[in-house]
């Protein structure tokens, strides 16, 4: 094996973001993009002791919207990022902990609109180019989350 120290994932997993209170959102691994990206929606930049930070939430789980999680974190940057159909938007930039299997690292994410997009989360290269090799042909190598992470939406019963 060429790169030892290296682990192999596949083109998609299931991620945690611990520090966003994300327990599980399955994330395509995407060396076409530079930089990740999460699925956000009602972003709301605010200050807090001369610090800017962002309000926002996430679903992480596609096609369930009934599962919201609510996050603040600190904005490191706002980049203007092309996204693959050649639209150009300026997005926040975060920074949080990722979980893959047993390793966590510090990474980037832009906030972004992905609720047309099939995976709320993008990996892209430079979150894993120091730590992961991708085999293409394989998929959640370290292992599945599934939606029992979140609570079951409890349907109510019609009377009559």
């Amino acid at each position: 094996m060429p790169y030892p120290n290296k682990t192999i994932i596949g083109w998609r997993e299931w991620l945690t973001l611990p520090d966003l209170g994300i327990k599980a959102i399955k994330a395509k691994i995407d060396t076409g993009a530079r930089t990740s990206a999460l699925h956000a929606f009602d972003l709301e930049p605010f200050e807090r002791g001369g610090i800017l930070k962002v309000k926002f939430g996430v679903h992480p789980l596609q096609r369930r919207k009934d599962i919201e999680i609510h996050c603040v974190a600190d904005v490191v940057d706002r980049r203007r990022v092309t996204s693959s159909d050649g639209k150009s938007e300026n997005r926040f930039v975060i920074r949080t902990s990722v979980e893959l299997g047993k390793f966590r690292w510090p990474i980037e994410l832009t906030l972004t609109s992905r609720k047309a997009m099939r995976f709320r989360m993008l990996l892209g290269r430079a979150a894993i180019s120091h730590h992961l090799m991708i085999d293409p042909a394989k998929s959640y190598m370290s292992g599945r989350r599934p939606a029992k992470q979140y609570p079951k939406l409890r349907k109510k019963k019609l009377k009559g």
